[in-house]
């Protein structure tokens, strides 16, 4: 063996790779890069996290829809650019929350805000045509809705994704499933499952069952494709999304699966425009905003923001009778194709709870979409003779006392002659014509109201003190900004313009014995279904005596007994009223009561394109239209209706001393018979009278009416009035701007021209001219 040293074997040279291997990364390079991406998206999402902040909400998810409703709950009209209704998570149903949760996120109380495996899945699902989905979460869904706007870019997914995060980290899960239910779309212009289950099934969420409730989770995936009243041909596809939610709902232990067996698929209602603003409902929705406005209650801007649930004192049946007795005894009757006076005709109404204040019900014009005036609140027509009650209550009020220092009563004797100048008025020559210029000679005043004699209240109203009469008006309701208001002799007449509203408000006073409330046109009112908004405590206070209100409520009975409201007998209950004519039949009026509700019903004459006020001699083809027809009718049937099935109460009355029923002086004799007949409350005429069963009370015997027969003031079953302006012929008295000594009354129901405007904007309406007399400080 040789000694020489063996030459050592050379290290392994470095095996190079070749051909296609040399493109492939080493595994360190692998390492490398995967380490380096993680970094990255760590980096990445802990940057995006950081930069991107939860934004305010978006213009579209924070406006809602105003939602006005009938005392029941019953929904009158949703008033706002979104069709939204926000509600707590309470008041929506539990198997409305499960169905949605069943439709859209499954897994939603259990995963994380966001769900990268489902959105891989939902973007190669889109890429391969099987579907465009979403893959988002309800969370992201929720800010999608609320934070962010609908545009499907690249952005705005990262910064649903990063909101989603830190809103759940932020927000409980019932949080925002709550913001959630109240965000989504659902078809029918209805934001929100509240506002959805409205405009499809006419119910609130908080009343959905689980078939209804699937078919509205079932729309949010395609709201327009899913509605089967508006595309039919999609229903197979519309009760497959339908009967995919109730599965998944009995998957998830929400549903009984013997239940879910039994049901059927719930169509929808037809598609209408229930929020719409068409017939009564968009005036009540202004009427009401107006009174939030003005008494400061909720502000302008609050109320454009929308979310507020105002549940009104409007009672529907209520409503519904009001529009039917117009309807009925007015509309019907036009024929606005043959007669051009037709097309002038409105109506205006107010019905108030006596007791409580509380107005149920209204009725404003046929349509608001059509004729956009609300008649039932207007301050422009003339009242007419039914202010001539508030005269007499204060007299009865004030203890006043004629010219010749008698009592004021019941049977007070008045002169009566047409046209005789007023005496007691330092303000000039004051003789107000009668209707039919007719002269009635000596007469009692309770006679003088069921006739209407202007003769006898034009003096009353001196002999009371036109500031009196004024202040016992307001008294009783009227604002005292009341146009035309004024204290002076033809302030008896009816020369104020007061609306139906502010007429009923005082009417109800007389019927609650004096004792005034302000009207009450709102039960209560919730922000966001939650907060309470403060309303204003009624207040009751004595506005005159009881004496003062029941005499005069003893002396209307009268009126329609045996005077010029007969037709309100048709009411089949104890009632009190009073008619009245506008000057030149512009208007006519009824303003009655019962025990129960006091009503009071306009008709007025407006041209529809100048909205210049009308006379209405010939419309509905009579030759008059005065408070004894039309409107007495309207209120009748009303309020035979709306009181149906409620206890018959009688009148209560504490009258005046010296207010029992005695036998009037015969017309145009000028004394009275030597005796008086007893008290016993017998009509001329029979009519329904809870006092027809009962021994007389002695101190109601005077709610009978008038044992002395009258006549009305037109047509429709009225015995006096008829003709054209300014005629003596068949038509009453002449034009009171002929001869310079009246007051403008055209129509026999004694009303003065005073100045009334024409339509919704300020008129030149005639003035009777009177020489030397100035009644009122514009200097008329």
């Amino acid at each position: 063996m040789s000694d020489e040293p063996q030459p050592q074997q050379p290290a392994r040279e470095k095996r190079r790779r070749t051909g296609w291997r040399r493109i492939l990364p080493t595994w360190r390079m692998t390492l490398g890069a995967l380490l380096a991406g993680t970094l990255l998206l760590v980096g990445g999402l802990l940057l995006g996290y950081h930069l991107v902040h939860i934004p305010s909400a978006n213009a579209l998810a924070i406006k809602q829809a105003n939602v006005y409703l009938y005392a029941d709950g019953s929904v009158i009209a949703r008033d706002g650019e979104v069709n939204r209704e926000n509600v707590d998570l309470g008041r929506i149903s539990r198997d409305a929350q499960h169905a949605v949760l069943a439709a859209e996120d499954r897994d939603f109380y259990t995963e994380s805000a966001v769900d990268p495996q489902a959105m891989v899945r939902a973007a190669w699902n889109t890429a391969t045509g099987k579907g465009k989905q979403s893959g988002s979460t309800i969370t992201q869904q929720y800010v999608k809705n609320y934070y962010l706007q609908q545009e499907q870019t690249v952005t705005r997914k990262v910064k649903e994704f990063f909101i989603a995060i830190k809103l759940d980290r932020e927000q409980s899960k019932d949080e925002i499933l709550e913001g959630y239910l109240n965000t989504s779309y659902f078809g029918r212009n209805a934001y929100g499952i509240q506002a959805a289950a409205q405009a499809y099934y006419g119910m609130d969420a908080q009343d959905l069952d689980a078939a209804r409730a699937a078919y509205l989770a079932a729309l949010v995936n395609a709201p327009s494709q899913y509605d089967v009243v508006t595309h039919p041909e999609n229903r197979p596809a519309a009760e497959a999304r339908w009967n995919y939610v109730l599965d998944g709902m009995v998957e998830k232990g929400w549903l009984d699966p013997a239940e879910r067996a039994g049901l059927t698929f719930p169509a929808p209602k037809e598609s209408t425009n229930s929020t719409g603003l068409s017939g009564q409902r968009g005036y009540i929705v202004r009427i009401m905003k107006d009174h939030l406005i003005q008494n400061r209650i909720v502000g302008e801007e609050e109320l454009d923001a929308g979310g507020y649930r105002i549940t009104t004192t409007l009672q529907k049946d209520k409503q519904n009778a009001f529009v039917d007795a117009v309807n009925d005894n007015l509309i019907d009757r036009l024929d606005q194709k043959q007669r051009k006076v037709d097309t002038y005709v409105r109506a205006g109404g107010t019905a108030v709870e006596p007791k409580t204040g509380k107005v149920r019900a209204m009725y404003n014009g046929i349509d608001y979409v059509q004729q956009y005036t609300p008649n039932a609140t207007r301050r422009d027509y003339q009242v007419g003779s039914i202010f001539k009650p508030f005269v007499f209550a204060a007299a009865v009020e004030n203890g006043s006392t004629t010219q010749d220092g008698l009592p004021i009563t019941p049977n007070t004797v008045y002169d009566g002659t047409n046209k005789r100048p007023v005496e007691g008025w330092p303000g000039g020559l004051y003789d107000p014509a009668n209707e039919d210029d007719r002269s009635y000679g000596d007469i009692t005043v309770r006679e003088a109201t069921d006739k209407s004699v202007n003769a006898v209240y034009a003096q009353m109203a001196v002999d009371v003190g036109a500031e009196e009469v004024q202040r016992t008006a307001i008294d009783l309701g009227l604002p005292p900004t009341t146009p035309e208001l004024t204290p002076s002799p033809s302030i008896a007449l009816g020369v104020a313009t007061a609306s139906t509203l502010d007429m009923a408000e005082a009417y109800a006073t007389l019927a609650n014995h004096g004792v005034h409330r302000d009207a009450v046109l709102i039960e209560k009112i919730t922000k966001d279904g939650k907060e309470t908004v403060r309303l204003p405590e009624p207040k009751d206070r004595r506005a005159v005596s009881r004496e003062a209100a029941d005499t005069t409520t003893a002396v209307l009975r009268g009126v329609v007994q045996n005077g010029t409201a007969t037709a309100a007998l048709g009411a089949g209950r104890p009632a009190a009223g009073k008619t009245g004519t506008a000057e030149e039949d512009k208007a006519a009026w009824f303003a009655g009561y019962t025990p129960e509700l006091a009503t009071v019903v306009a008709v007025m004459g407006q041209n529809p394109d100048t909205a210049a006020q009308e006379k209405l001699y010939g419309a509905m083809g009579l030759s008059r239209v005065n408070g004894g027809g039309a409107p007495a009718e309207i209120w009748a049937q009303f309020t035979r209706e709306a009181l149906e099935g409620e206890p018959v109460s009688s009148f209560d009355l504490d009258l005046q001393a010296g207010a029992e029923r005695t036998a009037p002086p015969t017309a145009g004799t000028g004394s009275l018979p030597p005796t008086t007949a007893p008290d016993d409350g017998t009509p001329t005429t029979p009519g329904p009278d809870e006092d027809t069963d009962r021994t007389p009370d002695p101190d109601d015997g005077s709610d009978r009416g008038s044992a002395q027969g009258g006549t009305s003031e037109g047509s429709n079953g009225d015995t006096t009035g008829g003709g054209t302006d300014g005629g003596p012929t068949d038509d009453g008295p002449t034009d009171g701007a002929t001869d310079g000594t009246t007051i403008g009354d055209t129509d026999g129901d004694g009303t003065g021209g005073n100045g009334s405007t024409d339509g919704e904007n300020p008129g030149t309406g005639s003035r009777g001219g009177l020489t030397g007399f100035v009644p009122h400080p514009r200097g008329e």
